[in-house]
C-alpha cells in the first residue's frame, strides 16, 4: 500500500515532465505556453530551438522515472527513481537560482515529496 503511494507520486512527477516536454518542444510559440512561461512572441520565436532542446531533457527525466517504475527488480527500480528524482531536484534548484524561483516549487517540491516517499515508504 505505502509503496503504491510513492509510485503514484513518482508517476505524477513523470507526467509533469512529459507535459513540460510537450510545451517546450511542440507548443513553445503558442499563446498558452508563452503566457505560462512569460514570453513575448519575438522571444519565443527566437528561442524555439533552445526550448526544444530543454524539452528533450525533460523528456529524458520522465523516461527515467517511468523506467524506474516499471523495472522488474523493485530494488533496482527504486534506485533508478531516486537517481532521476535527485536530478530533477538539482535542476529545479539551479533553475530557481538562475531563471525563476517558482521552478523550485513547481518542479522541485513535487520531486522532493516523491523522493521522500520513495525513500521512507
Amino acid at each position: 500500500m505505502f509503496v503504491l503511494i510513492g509510485s503514484v507520486f513518482v508517476a505524477l512527477v513523470a507526467i509533469e515532465h512529459i507535459y513540460i516536454m510537450i510545451m517546450e518542444m511542440f507548443m513553445w510559440t503558442r499563446p498558452r505556453t508563452m503566457k505560462t512561461f512569460g514570453l513575448t512572441p519575438q522571444f519565443a520565436e527566437s528561442t524555439k530551438s533552445l526550448a526544444a532542446n530543454q524539452g528533450l531533457y525533460n523528456g529524458f527525466l520522465a523516461a527515467g522515472l517511468i523506467w524506474g517504475l516499471v523495472y522488474p527488480d523493485s530494488v533496482i527500480g527504486q534506485h533508478i527513481q531516486i537517481f532521476f528524482l535527485a536530478c530533477i531536484i538539482i535542476a529545479a534548484l539551479y533553475g530557481g537560482a538562475t531563471a525563476s524561483r517558482s521552478i523550485i516549487v513547481k518542479q522541485g517540491l513535487p520531486a522532493m515529496i516523491a523522493l521522500l516517499l520513495v525513500l521512507f515508504l
